[in-house]
């Protein structure tokens, strides 16, 4: 207990060793989706799934784990969903980038994370790009993940007359995420702790019914990852840099808005601001997730940041580094069940994957509920964040999403009067992917 509270001022933060231990495991319950739902979501970049399962479980306690030791917060880190569907969409597949490559962008934008946090000038440029576009790039991000759950699920399906249709609701694997969808939902609303990897845990189950899920053979394995581990190809990067640049910005833009949202609202929450609205340690906090993504990048997964669910462990009066400290060991220990996760998460006849479906589909609502915070009667704001919005789903692109919205937000705010409203670094935003959508427009062999 002396040791403890040394370390973790409990006593100073009115709080003690049982608390702790209980906000630590609710942080866990509530986030270890993740587990599930990262390696469906960068196994379509060729990555092995397995492999990246326990890079997933192992950067989240390495993150974890270093915030709550140098931070002091109850702030737990993961693969940010989100940020994933960048990796694995647009950066290996919008832009063709091998996975290798990818991670090596991954780990470049944390080393810039660190440098901008180092030397303080990252409010800036948080601050220079407009809420609207933040919060609809999130709410965007959302659509398009719940829309990839929808048709992982077989509910919705392509059609050559109307692009897309609805699916054959009679098949088990479309029942089955239905199902799985019901339950999740009555879980949110209920507001049960953990509710998304129980109704994950329950669409398994009855998947196993279903006959579409098949019982490991094995529940404990030794763990591997040595497929990923280490596998970052920061050389081809640099070989590169004129066409990853972009994309080493843009993570490090997201990583950002992330963090800085997340430890905000959690600091809020659990009472660490002071007067001032300022957050102590910030500096050190936003340090830990930059690091962690590096981490998370050597080790084989996408950018890892602070998640937000963290808010439920701090709701049962988590408020020091001990509680990451129980949420990272758990996932150490889930390391050893990769049988199992591998299990919920692999597809079906079909290449469906209706298990992790619904928790993909509740995701999205989640990053959905950004859309209230945009001012939706100021139509210098709503459009951008409309086409922002729809696109990403529309084009299945999230590229597309964001370069028509910085591209139209600069220039209504300047052709109606009101383009001192907008940062100059909008602007600059605003040319670079105008740029770059009319090299899109020229170069796609598709427009041939």
């Amino acid at each position: 207990m002396g040791f403890l509270e040394r370390v973790f001022r409990l006593r100073e933060s009115g709080t003690n060793v049982r608390t702790e231990l209980l906000g630590g495991l609710v942080t866990f319950m509530t986030m270890a989706y993740i587990i599930f739902v990262n390696p469906q979501i960068l196994a379509v970049t060729g990555m092995d799934r397995t492999n990246v399962i326990t890079a997933t479980c192992l950067g989240s306690a390495f993150a974890t784990i270093l915030m709550g030791l140098v931070a002091r917060y109850p702030i737990a880190l993961a693969p940010g969903m989100g940020l994933n569907a960048l990796f694995s969409f647009w950066i290996c597949g919008q832009m063709h980038v091998p996975w290798t490559i990818a991670l090596g962008i991954v780990f470049m934008a944390g080393v810039l994370f660190v440098l901008l946090t180092l030397i303080r000038i990252r409010e800036t440029i948080i601050y220079a790009i407009p809420a609207p576009l933040k919060f609809s790039i999130a709410a965007g991000i959302g659509v398009f993940i719940a829309f990839i759950g929808l048709k992982n699920a077989g509910i919705v399906t392509s059609s050559g007359a109307t692009l897309v249709q609805l699916g054959d609701l009679r098949q088990n694997y479309a029942l089955v995420a239905l199902a799985g969808l019901v339950v999740t939902g009555a879980l949110m609303a209920a507001r049960i702790r953990g509710a998304i990897l129980i109704g994950l845990i329950a669409t398994g189950v009855i998947g196993i019914f279903a006959g579409i899920v098949q019982l490991p053979t094995r529940v404990v394995a030794v763990p591997e990852f040595d497929k990923v581990f280490l596998k970052m190809d920061l050389a081809g990067v640099f070989t590169r840099l004129d066409v990853y640049l972009a994309p080493i910005i843009l993570l490090l833009f997201f990583a950002m808005f992330d963090t800085v949202g997340t430890l905000i609202g959690v600091g809020e929450q659990a009472g660490f601001l002071d007067k001032n609205d300022k957050l102590p340690r910030a500096g050190r906090a936003l340090l830990c997730d930059a690091v962690g993504s590096m981490a998370g990048a050597a080790m084989g997964t996408s950018t890892v940041t602070c998640y937000i669910e963290s808010s439920a462990g701090v709701a049962e009066g988590a408020r020091t580094g001990l509680a990451n400290m129980v949420t990272g060991i758990l996932f150490i220990v889930a390391v050893f069940f990769t049988p199992v996760v591998a299990t919920f998460s692999s597809s079906v006849r079909g290449g469906f994957f209706p298990i992790t479906s619904p928790a993909l589909i509740v995701v999205g609502v989640l990053m959905m509920g950004n859309v209230a915070r945009i001012k939706w009667t100021d139509f210098s704001e709503a459009i951008p964040a409309f086409l922002t919005i729809v696109l990403m789903p529309l084009t299945y692109s999230i590229a597309i999403g964001l370069a028509m919205g910085f591209t139209s937000y600069p220039l209504i705010k300047l052709l109606s009067g009101r383009g001192k409203e907008a940062h100059w670094f909008t602007y600059v935003l605003g040319a670079i992917f105008a740029g770059g959508l009319v090299l899109w427009a020229v170069y796609n062999p598709e427009f041939r």
